[in-house]
């Protein structure tokens, strides 16, 4: 019996290869972002430092296994992307706001906390949208190659098939 050999057609496409570039440069970027946001405005963020280190962490585990293919974690970094995203554009404006006079002094100025805020926003949005096609990439599907069939090219179909000996 020949040996069998597992191959993922669809990893090899560079479509692919660039969609987990890009989703594993935006999960860093995001997780950096929040981070900054997080040590800059410490004294302001009254308790939400711990969802801020979870967002963290998730996004950074998150781009770990993206790195290794995973598929099953880009819904869920666009679920999450959704989230941040949408309590970024209301936090925003709160920063702005504390620019004024009379409000506690942050780390970083309130206006620059605004701003890093803001761009957590598209970043998410981005996010979204690359997950998203990350995941319809179907990085996961295998197809079964014998040792002599490996080095041929892909018969071309949707099943995943190999292609048949001597063809």
């Amino acid at each position: 019996m020949a040996d069998v050999i597992i191959d993922h057609p669809n990893r090899d496409k560079a479509e692919s290869k660039a969609t987990k570039a890009i989703v594993f440069v935006l999960l860093l970027v995001s997780a950096g972002l929040v981070l900054i946001v997080t040590l800059g405005g410490w004294s302001q963020l009254q308790g939400a430092q711990i969802v801020a280190f979870f967002y963290i962490f998730i996004y950074v585990l998150m781009a770990f296994y993206v790195l290794r293919w995973n598929r099953g974690v880009l819904p869920v970094a666009s679920a999450l992307a959704v989230l941040l995203g949408v309590v970024a554009a209301v936090a925003a404006p709160a920063w702005f706001a504390r620019s004024k006079d009379g409000f506690a002094d942050a780390a970083l100025d309130p206006s620059i906390l605004g701003l890093l805020t803001l761009i957590i926003v598209p970043v998410q949005l981005l996010l979204l949208a690359f997950a998203m096609r990350g995941f319809a990439q179907k990085w996961n599907v295998e197809v079964e190659r014998t040792a002599d069939d490996h080095g041929r090219p892909h018969d071309g179909g949707h099943r995943g098939e190999p292609q048949p000996a001597g063809a």
